[in-house]
């Protein structure tokens, strides 16, 4: 399926855009994604489902001294993405096509992320579906495992149905996340969440968001 991101503009990623082609096999072992960086001991950060980069490309530039990671399933998406951040030269952002919770089980080391950010994720309303949904029992400790020590799972949502099902896994992990109020970024405007696409076509939908940080105990 084509979205018509590019409008008929050739997207290039350059040296900032990966796919799951360019890992290695998840069992060969020594892979870093912050390897990527050419600052990679510098604090890391990993977004889930980036869409456009929006969220990146804003946080990015106020927050330099970052590594940022986004991860996005569509590939016209990430696409896009990847060559927004080229074209804005930004050399702390890199973009992976990728499902995020496969590459965080059988890539990622443990210990490596300050912050993982989820927000407007699909929430496959119908109940076959919510298998589909990238919070689950098993994610939850997988995110638990990739965090440093007190680092932090930033949700954020507009659908009810999916707040409720964060709300219940939090619960259900007590004993993995302490529940914190939510931090807006320095990069949301004044009456943003966050300052995603998503959440500006939602907010103009009049929808009401909720948001959580769940910190890693």
């Amino acid at each position: 399926m084509s979205f018509g991101l590019s409008r008929g503009k050739h997207l290039d990623s350059g040296e900032y855009g990966y796919v799951t082609d360019d890992l290695p096999p998840h069992d060969a072992g020594d892979f870093d994604p912050r390897d990527w960086f050419a600052h990679p001991k510098r604090r890391f950060e990993l977004e889930i489902g980036s869409g456009k980069g929006t969220f990146l490309v804003q946080q990015s530039v106020l927050d330099p001294e970052t590594n940022f990671l986004g991860i996005e399933w569509a590939g016209e998406f990430c696409r896009y993405a990847a060559d927004r951040v080229r074209r804005h030269e930004m050399k702390n952002v890199r973009m992976l096509h990728a499902d995020a919770t496969e590459f965080i089980r059988y890539w990622c080391p443990d210990g490596i992320a300050d912050v993982i950010h989820l927000y407007f994720s699909d929430p496959w309303p119908k109940s076959r579906h919510h298998k589909r949904r990238v919070l689950q029992d098993e994610t939850l400790r997988q995110f638990h495992r990739l965090l440093v020590d007190e680092g932090e799972l930033r949700l954020v949502t507009d659908h009810a149905e999916l707040w409720a099902w964060y709300e219940e896994h939090a619960s259900r992990h007590e004993s993995l996340f302490e529940r914190r109020e939510f931090e807006r970024p320095p990069s949301a405007g004044s009456t943003e969440v966050v300052g995603t696409n998503f959440e500006r076509k939602f907010a103009r939908e009049g929808r009401p968001f909720n948001a959580m940080t769940l910190l890693k105990k």
